[in-house]
């Protein structure tokens, strides 16, 4: 019998994921934006007129949204779909939201006889359609047994880190750390390359040649060479994004006394980043408030 995913929101990440899905399970979509459902029918996913639609019989959920306030929504709003889930079904959430917005949730499915993976994932839109994603998972045995299949056709490293909710959130808690702190320090180093007077584009190849090198570096790097232009660079990952991740970050390292200065240092960039009106760009775009203007 094949399990019928349900995926929403099909933004950056939940559209590849439900594309890539697509090729083994039957999968609906919905998402707010009539543009998004067309483009996720054109990939042929079946399109649902309301989320509540979606879910109806769904085995697992796949749930994609941008923060805490828009999970809890989706979940227990007016229009919430728990309530239109069948019992035993699997809420499987991906985005990250911190450790306290999975426990705000988790008990509430629980009761309703729900179940909840919390699998956070990692990697990018492009690994996102081609199943290629990293996948920290926190769940208990019912939860990890119905969700299994769907865990390994997304991930080519999926790692259950712990046996209930919140341990996936963790463990994205600190890796955000790292790749909030690599994009703020790619930032960094082009940008001095650009005031000492180097070829950036050759400065750029050499770094990712050498000891160096980083995923950030090179997947964002070449979008800040093209944070200068009219145009900007393709939105890939919102900068405001990354102001919520490493809020969650640094909240969770005051939670357990922790100091960490260096993601706190890049926290500041991102939130100056959406003060000057870079919230919907691209994330590579913090290089322009290191560095306001080009020579």
């Amino acid at each position: 019998m094949t399990t019928t995913v349900a995926v929403l929101g099909l933004g950056a990440m939940g559209l590849p994921m439900a594309t890539n899905l697509s090729q083994t399970f039957t999968v609906r979509g919905f998402d707010i934006s009539a543009e998004r459902l067309a483009l996720a029918q054109q990939a042929g996913i079946v399109p649902a007129t309301s989320a509540a639609e979606a879910v109806a019989d769904a085995d697992v959920v796949l749930v994609a949204v941008r923060n805490q306030a828009q999970l809890e929504e989706l979940l227990f709003g007016q229009d919430g779909i728990a309530a239109a889930m069948r019992p035993g079904a699997a809420v499987l959430l991906t985005s990250t939201v911190g450790g306290a917005g999975v426990e705000a949730v988790a008990g509430r499915l629980r009761d309703m006889g729900l179940l909840l993976v919390d699998a956070p994932v990692s990697g990018g839109p492009v690994r996102a359609g081609d199943g290629d994603l990293l996948v920290v998972v926190g769940a208990d045995d019912e939860a990890w047994a119905a969700t299994e299949d769907v865990l390994e056709a997304m991930s080519s490293t999926l790692v259950r880190v712990g046996d209930e909710p919140g341990y996936g959130q963790s463990m994205k808690t600190v890796n955000q750390l790292l790749c909030g702190v690599h994009i703020a320090a790619a930032g960094e180093a082009l940008a001095l390359a650009q005031a000492l007077g180097l070829d950036v584009e050759a400065a750029l190849k050499a770094l990712m040649a050498g000891a160096a090198e980083s995923f950030m570096l090179g997947d964002r790097g070449p979008r800040m060479l093209q944070a200068y232009d009219d145009d900007g660079p393709e939105v890939r990952s919102r900068l405001d994004i990354f102001v919520k991740d490493m809020g969650i970050v640094t909240a969770a390292a005051k939670s357990v006394g922790l100091s960490t200065p260096v993601a706190a240092a890049a926290e500041q960039l991102y939130l100056q980043g959406a003060r000057r009106g870079l919230g919907a760009q691209d994330d590579s775009t913090v290089i322009t408030v290191i560095a306001p203007e080009q020579d």
